[in-house]
């Protein structure tokens, strides 16, 4: 093998978890279960791979107007030309203006740009530069958050340039005409080059090996030992083995036949040479990437969420703003003054920073989740992440190792025996065909010490080759005397069809009836356990039955030593990984391809209770209603296709759950667009990686678990904003409400609120960086229009209570009850107002007794110092003409500390009764 093409192997086996599947290992293992996870492919494109798994090779490559050496350089160009290159469509990145605008489209940029325009048209310069800032800036900060997260994606496609060897006419050789079945494997009469997996055309005919991708769907010519991971495509986690030999009957699926290859699949051992007989768009990848990339993703949950609790927010400034102006109106009799008052309350109880909040939020979570291995392709997916109450994951490679390893190695009634383990290591160390994922699982799991040992006690005298219609092989070595020992591996029916004795021990006994009965009743145990078993048996060859060359016909007379038994082991960090999970209110439910004996056999492991496996059969037959009851009942589904897992994710989302679900095959596309926050991988499928919103780095559910915390704190983050900023924007307008039907004059002009608000607004700038109570990461949140509507009325009046008394207070003592003392009235209130909006910051972030039990981080500490600092400057320093504000008597300031006293514990027995009542999200 070439040295690029091992370069490629081990980068391929490093960066694609392709190499995990081995469910199907080999046919030695016992008769192969029908494919589970194809997908529907186009009738005709069906119809083309049927017709070419039946022809005859001879005639299949004169119908692709090819030969055994392959296709000249020219025909392939025209050929190329003609037909296009070998690439699957995949979904176009949105133009910068799309984008753009997508960042933008959401209730409340909308409404702030209408706000702006008003401003604008009304000579309100102030307003519509602020309000137009905060538009501009959170839009800006999204585009350019996710644009950086995309263009790591491409680049994390980019990574691996695939190139296929496809063999070329030698001028100054013959082609070969087809044997028995296929080619001279010398390939006389080619050349064999290496061309980028795009240039292929039908007709090519390409050499494979172990670690290759398989570049397009093609027909298996000449094959050897050669097995390929078609996981990628139908969720079958073991190898399936191809031949050149064409099939006869009727076979459901392409995928099921075991002489054609497909693109998005790989190598996993063996060579072949192949004939490419569809490309590009025609391939089974190719036709469901189209499909899948076709469809748009669904509204999510934090799509909806933000949408309805901005609906709450737009439908309270609608009400409120005309019942301003109609109120000033009239009482004041200056219309136009009340018109641009009402402007400004309707300004005022628009949280014009939220976008931007939410967008800095969002981006701070992903920038902390970019250091733990994570690209978040769409911030909302942050949100999402902490929302995610089900994770729907696959096993192999999510719960388990992505590798085979020997987890037994028992006599024939099951009991652990090492003798067993010395006679597989010697057949696996001296056999020198390839060896497959067994061998090596065997040869890693021998004690170094013994490995050693045995090496140097035995020599190899001879082997018998593994073949497909035995299912068996054999080596014979000797120890340095004159005995030679035997050694076969291999299926346990082939295998016991050769044995007529069994070891138990230091006795043989003769394999009998109830023997055999035990011994099947010992391995169907191991199989139910989800363990693939392998017989091993011995056979002395002394003085007169040695030999210099041994052949089939010496697997006789064989004695069964035991069995060695493998097995997917599960990650070491899975178990607590689930736990975790658990502890914070996320369902996992394992949906997979595999049999449900492995799947339970696994899920035991890991502690995760499968209960009664729910069969893809099953699911094919049930009502969407009968599938949203028994998706909330089970939490295993084993034999899946691609539509299964779509529609177990479509229904839990109907039952109102926030679905999140990781995969990295092209089966697995459909379902992570289905769901509210898709999961993938660097090494999935490039389909995979377009559907989905997030891509892991390391393929670990620990990572996940952080990503859920990380996805609560920010939505805590943005929930504080929403319902500090709602609820005291609220207070204001009822205080307003209250004070035009009774004061002759306005009780706060138009700039003090638009100022007031924007200082209010700065000081939350380090609210994404705030800390979050532990007890809100315990529990999957969302957004609740109800509650934050509720949430206002309760908590708005309490502010509205302690401006009524400063408006008392200012009314009252400090005598400012008249039009011409306006000014100072307004000046107290402005105070008042916005020390009491900072200081809410600290009330409603938390549940606890703030500052004490629990306090906030200190940007945000240090952002609300200065914006109460800068309150109460304005009135009291150079610029307070210029704002219209006048000094307040120091007489004032002991009245205020009394007020925001008074608020503060009268907002935080408030809060205890409305905790214990309605909850604190």
């Amino acid at each position: 093998m070439k040295n690029a093409l091992r370069s490629f192997f081990d980068n391929f086996l490093r960066n694609r978890h392709m190499l995990r599947h081995f469910e199907r290992w080999p046919t030695l293992l016992g008769s192969k279960p029908p494919v589970t996870g194809s997908a529907a492919m186009p009738r005709d494109v069906a119809h083309a791979l049927r017709a070419a798994a039946h022809a005859d090779p001879g005639d299949l490559l004169v119908t692709l107007n090819s030969a055994t050496h392959g296709l000249p350089v020219e025909k392939a160009e025209a050929l190329r030309k003609r037909l296009g290159a070998n690439d699957v469509h995949h979904e176009r990145p949105l133009p910068w203006w799309t984008h753009l605008w997508q960042c933008f489209r959401n209730p409340f940029n909308l409404l702030l740009t209408v706000l702006a325009l008003i401003s604008f048209f009304t000579e309100d310069m102030k307003a519509t530069v602020v309000i137009g800032s905060m538009v501009v800036l959170s839009t800006v900060l999204r585009f350019l958050q996710e644009s950086r997260s995309n263009d790591a994606a491409d680049r994390l496609r980019a990574m691996v340039s695939n190139t296929a060897t496809v063999l070329r006419p030698d001028p100054a050789g013959q082609p070969l005409p087809i044997g028995d079945g296929g080619f001279d494997t010398s390939c006389s009469g080619s050349l064999r080059i290496e061309v980028p997996m795009s240039e292929l055309v039908p007709g090519d005919v390409v050499a494979l090996s172990a670690g290759d991708m398989i570049p397009a769907d093609c027909r298996v010519l000449v094959a050897k030992d050669l097995f390929v991971s078609q996981s990628a495509l139908t969720g079958e986690s073991m190898p399936m083995e191809k031949f050149a030999l064409g099939q006869g009957g009727s076979i459901a699926s392409p995928l099921e036949y075991d002489n054609l290859a497909f693109l998005g699949t790989n190598v996993v051992s063996g060579t072949a040479l192949a004939v490419v007989v569809h490309t590009g768009a025609r391939t089974f990848f190719g036709a469901l990437a189209q499909r899948v990339t076709a469809v748009a993703k669904g509204t999510t949950a934090f799509q909806a969420g933000i949408n309805r609790v901005s609906w709450v927010l737009i439908r309270f400034m609608l009400v409120m703003a005309p019942l301003v102006l109609l109120i000033n109106g009239f009482t004041k009799g200056d219309w136009w003054e009340a018109a641009l008052f009402a402007l400004s309350i309707a300004v005022g109880l628009t949280p014009e920073m939220l976008p931007m909040i939410v967008t800095a939020t969002l981006a701070k979570g992903a920038v902390v989740m970019s250091r733990r291995k994570v690209i978040v392709k769409r911030l909302e997916a942050i949100h999402n992440f902490g929302a995610m109450d089900v994770l729907c994951t696959d096993k192999t490679g999510t719960l388990t190792q992505d590798r085979i390893v020997l987890e037994r190695h028992t006599n024939a009634w099951g009991e652990a025996a090492d003798h067993v383990l010395r006679l597989a290591y010697l057949n696996s160390h001296h056999q020198t065909g390839l060896k497959n994922l067994l061998d090596k699982a065997v040869l890693a799991h021998a004690d170094v010490e013994h490995t050693a040992t045995l090496k140097a006690e035995y020599r190899k005298v001879d082997e018998i080759p593994f073949d497909f219609t035995r299912r068996r092989m054999s080596v014979v070595v000797a120890n340095g005397g004159e005995t030679h020992l035997l050694i076969c591996k291999g299926a346990l029916e082939e295998t016991l069809s050769v044995c007529t004795h069994v070891e138990r021990g230091d006795a043989v006994l003769p394999l009998d009836a109830e023997l055999l009965a035990r011994i099947e009743a010992v391995t169907a145990d191991l199989n139910q356990q989800g363990l693939r078993v392998v017989a091993v048996a011995s056979r002395e060859l002394h003085a007169g039955e040695r030999k210099a060359a041994y052949g089939v016909g010496d697997e006789t007379g064989l004695t069964l030593a035991g069995y060695v038994a493998f097995l997917d082991p599960p990650k070491e960090s899975t178990a607590p990984a689930l736990r975790a999970l658990a502890a914070h209110g996320v369902a996992v439910k394992v949906l997979t391809g595999d049999n449900e004996l492995v799947t339970r056999k696994v899920c035991a492991d890991v502690g995760l209770d499968a209960g009664t496996i729910v069969l893809g059969n099953h699911v094919e037959h049930l009502s969407d209603a009968g599938l949203r009851d028994i998706v909330e009942r089970r939490q295993v589904f084993a034999k899946l296709t691609p539509a299964h897992k779509e529609r177990i994710v479509r229904a839990l989302h109907d039952n109102g759950h926030v679905v999140g679900f990781m995969g990295d095959g092209i089966n697995d596309a459909p379902a992570l667009r289905a769901a509210d926050i898709g999961i993938s991988v660097d090494s999935a499928v490039d389909v995979a990686k377009e559907s989905a919103d997030i891509i892991l780095l390391e393929k670990s559910l620990m990572v996940l678990e952080e990503g859920v915390l990380e996805g609560r704190r920010t939505f805590a983050n943005m929930l504080k904003y929403i319902k500090m900023t709602a609820s005291s924007n609220f207070g204001n307008v009822f205080s307003v409400l209250v004070a035009s039907a009774f004061l002759p004059f306005l009780p706060m002009l138009p700039l003090h609120l638009l100022v007031q608000n924007l200082l209010y607004d700065i000081s939350q700038i380090a609210i994404p960086f705030d800390n979050v109570d532990e007890e809100f990461l315990t529990r999957p949140q969302r957004w609740n229009p109800d509650d934050l509507g509720r949430f206002m009325v309760f908590f708005g009046p309490i502010s509205s209570i302690f401006d009524i008394a400063t408006y008392t207070v200012m009314w009252f003592v400090f005598a400012a009850n008249a039009p011409e003392h306006q000014t100072l009235f307004q000046s107290g209130w402005f105070i008042e107002g916005l020390l009491s909006q900072t200081l809410i910051v600290h009330l409603i972030r938390t549940r606890r007794i703030p500052f004490l039990q629990s306090r906030a981080a200190w940007p945000l500490l240090g952002m609300g110092a200065a914006i109460v600092a800068v309150g109460i400057w304005l009135p009291m320093g150079p610029l307070a003409h210029y704002f219209k504000l006048q000094a307040l008597p120091l007489g004032y300031f002991p009245w205020l500390v009394g007020i925001l006293l008074g608020y503060m514990a009268l907002t935080q027995m408030v809060k205890g009764w409305y905790a214990r009542r309605y909850g604190w999200q």
